[in-house]
């Protein structure tokens, strides 16, 4: 693996916030630490079914044409990874991640330039808003000093329930956020019906309300990620539609206005 196919170049500068910093891996190593951290939750916490390359790694082909992005204590302690694949590397990698799961036919006829985050991860002692919110500045950063004009990524939902939560949630997004129908992709395996009724109210995962909040759209229904038990929604951000309450933290812009958010999130 080439240090150009890594581009692991640390441009991203420490947060305000003093406990934590957040910074993209310097070197194989510190994407090894990702892929563990990966590994520990996704097989671990949500008994996906992975088949990693080496022993306890949650790693992939797409990878080695990816930044890493983690957020650590000071002392050191990677709590949190998200990665990102931009449109230019996606072309080295053979497509973006997302391309297994969905159509993206619609996508890739955006004008302008996108990137792709996934495999998004946070230690389970450290699931608080200013965690995920650092991973969103270090996103934020990266996109402003790069110019990028779409982010997408998948958001997950677990099926642990029998898919009932996740049918729910999908209900209240067709009310509510869908992106318009010239931003649609189609899932190659919809979700199975739920096993039981609706609950009214549902929880929505805490990356799908970050998603909500910036000011992303759903791109359509879920698709049926049975190695993870869990619904991914296909969601898109455009830089224009980024909610002003959050511009002067994710791209360090200074917010027109400050409407309220939508109590359903």
């Amino acid at each position: 693996m080439t240090t150009t196919k890594l581009q692991a170049i640390n441009d991203v500068q420490p947060a305000r916030e003093t406990r934590y910093q957040v910074a993209f891996a310097r070197n194989q190593d510190e994407i090894r630490e990702t892929q563990a951290l990966r590994y520990r939750i996704f097989a671990g916490e949500m008994g996906a079914q992975l088949e990693p390359e080496e022993p306890g790694l949650d790693s992939d082909r797409f990878d080695r044409y990816c930044r890493h992005l983690t957020v650590r204590t000071a002392s050191g302690q990677l709590v949190a990874c998200t990665r990102i694949l931009t449109d230019e590397m996606s072309l080295s990698a053979g497509g973006f991640y997302s391309a297994g799961e969905f159509n993206l036919a619609a996508i890739n006829h955006l004008p302008g330039r996108a990137l792709e985050i996934g495999r998004t991860c946070v230690d389970a002692e450290f699931r608080s808003g200013a965690v995920i919110g650092l991973l969103w500045q270090g996103i934020g950063r990266f996109i402003s000093e790069h110019g990028y004009d779409y982010l997408f990524g998948c958001a997950s939902i677990s099926l642990a329930d029998g898919g009932a939560s996740a049918h729910a949630i999908l209900r209240d997004i067709r009310a509510d956020y869908l992106a318009p129908a010239w931003q649609r992709v189609q899932p190659y395996q919809p979700l199975p019906q739920a096993d039981g009724p609706l609950p009214e109210k549902p929880r929505f995962p805490p990356l799908l309300k970050a998603y909500l909040s910036l000011g992303a759209r759903a791109c359509g229904e879920a698709y049926w990620d049975r190695d993870f038990n869990c619904a991914d929604v296909f969601m898109m951000l455009s830089m224009p539609d980024l909610h002003p309450r959050y511009a002067r933290h994710f791209l360090g812009q200074s917010p027109a206005k400050e409407p309220q958010l939508a109590s359903r999130v």
